[in-house]
């Protein structure tokens, strides 16, 4: 709030008049401007008009009070301005009316009592101020309404802006999501085309061998490098059709026992472990809503990537178990975290997540493999709102977690 310290314009001929009412007002703290005529008033009033109050004798030369008052509200700027006139007891009641149709507030009578004086000035200085008060607090409530308005203009813009940005993303994931099923179409239908020429290669490759294999003796190598880089491309297409069957495939659910489901998988994969020394062991997993047949892809992948990563010096040993806490069938639980660990080569834990991508193999050609197989688990563990991620260190093994719904339908 401003600090007001309020001017008072003095207007008398007499010099002793105006240092009697300057005397008097003095304790309040006004400041006073003093004019010896009507006229000298009106100077002053052209270039200082900041003035709270006027006090004005009636009986001047040249220019009377009621003269000079009736000048100065002919300006705009001036007519705001109280004038109280000090006049002699001799003044009757017509001339006051004068003075209150000319624009005079009150009338102080001579001889001046001076509680009577700065009761009537103290009054309208009092007024002078809170007016001013509510012009500062007026100005400075437009001036929040302006910055207010300014803020909703900003914010308008901004969400208009933020609607736009949501309209092009929504137009875009709905570009993406027709170019990813245009992908996928394209990838399933160029990996089905691309079967059969690879079996007539492998099949007139074997023919030639078989045919010519007495003129072509040591060359007959050759052919088998082609049967077997056929070979490789035919697991490589098999498991792109794998991955674009489930991505594009509508996926139904049902409630599963998933240890009979591995049952199957390890009687199939039989002759394998056997082969290569592998143990095995199954935990008791309770019921599950899933697709069976993407249970099968996902845990016989995850099964093969354990046996592919064993250590060569070491039997190896494969646990599948759920996780405690997540095992208890009950309405809380929603999830079951299923563990398939193993004591293989491992590897450092910031590829953690790259491994899941698209043909990644952190160990090049050494071990054989399309680089699809982890895409693949990942892409059933979503279809079935669920995750999967991997905790690995170099020379211990490593433990997928797979999160799969319990007893609870999925919107698929």
């Amino acid at each position: 709030m401003i600090r007001i310290q309020p001017k008072i314009l003095l207007v008398d001929d007499r010099e002793d008049n105006l240092d009697s009412l300057e005397v008097i007002l003095a304790p309040t703290g006004y400041q006073f401007v003093k004019a010896s005529s009507g006229r000298h008033a009106l100077k002053i009033l052209l270039t200082e008009i900041d003035f709270a109050l006027i006090l004005m004798d009636v009986n001047m030369p040249n220019l009377n009070g009621f003269e000079t008052a009736t000048l100065i509200y002919e300006r705009e700027k001036l007519k705001r301005i109280p004038i109280i006139f000090i006049t002699a007891n001799t003044y009757g009641d017509e001339s006051m009316f004068q003075g209150y149709q000319v624009g005079a507030i009150d009338f102080i009578l001579k001889p001046i009592k001076p509680e009577v004086l700065r009761s009537k000035v103290g009054l309208l200085i009092d007024l002078y101020i809170k007016n001013l008060q509510l012009i500062e607090q007026e100005q400075m409530l437009m001036e929040a309404n302006r910055k207010l308005q300014i803020e909703i203009n900003e914010r308008k813009s901004a969400d208009e802006k933020v609607q736009q940005v949501n309209r092009k993303l929504l137009e875009n994931l709905a570009s993406l999501e027709m170019a990813n099923n245009d992908l996928e179409r394209f990838a399933f239908m160029a990996s089905h085309d691309l079967q059969e020429p690879l079996r007539k290669i492998r099949m007139f490759s074997d023919l030639i061998n078989a045919k010519y294999k007495d003129v072509i003796r040591d060359d007959s190598k050759m052919f088998s490098r082609i049967d077997r880089a056929a070979e490789r491309m035919q697991i490589l297409i098999s498991s792109i059709l794998s991955l674009s069957k489930v991505s594009s495939e509508k996926t139904s659910f049902e409630a599963c026992d998933l240890g009979l489901i591995l049952e199957e998988i390890l009687s199939d994969m039989h002759d394998e472990i056997n082969a290569h020394k592998v143990t095995i062991v199954v935990e008791p997993i309770p019921l599950l809503f899933v697709n069976p047949g993407l249970m099968r892809q996902l845990f016989q992948n995850l099964i093969n990537n354990a046996i592919k990563y064993r250590k060569k010096d070491e039997p190896a040993v494969i646990r599948i178990y759920p996780e405690k806490d997540s095992a208890a069938s009950n309405t809380l639980n929603e999830d079951c975290l299923i563990h398939v660990e193993d004591n293989g080569i491992g590897f450092e834990q910031k590829y953690a997540e790259d491994i899941f991508g698209m043909l990644r193999k952190l160990n090049g050609n050494e071990y054989e493999g399309t680089g699809i197989g982890l895409t693949l688990c990942r892409k059933i563990t979503e279809l079935h709102h669920g995750f999967i991620s991997v905790r690995s260190k170099p020379g211990k093994g490593s433990t997928f977690i797979v999160s799969l719904p319990l007893n609870h339908e999925v919107n698929a």
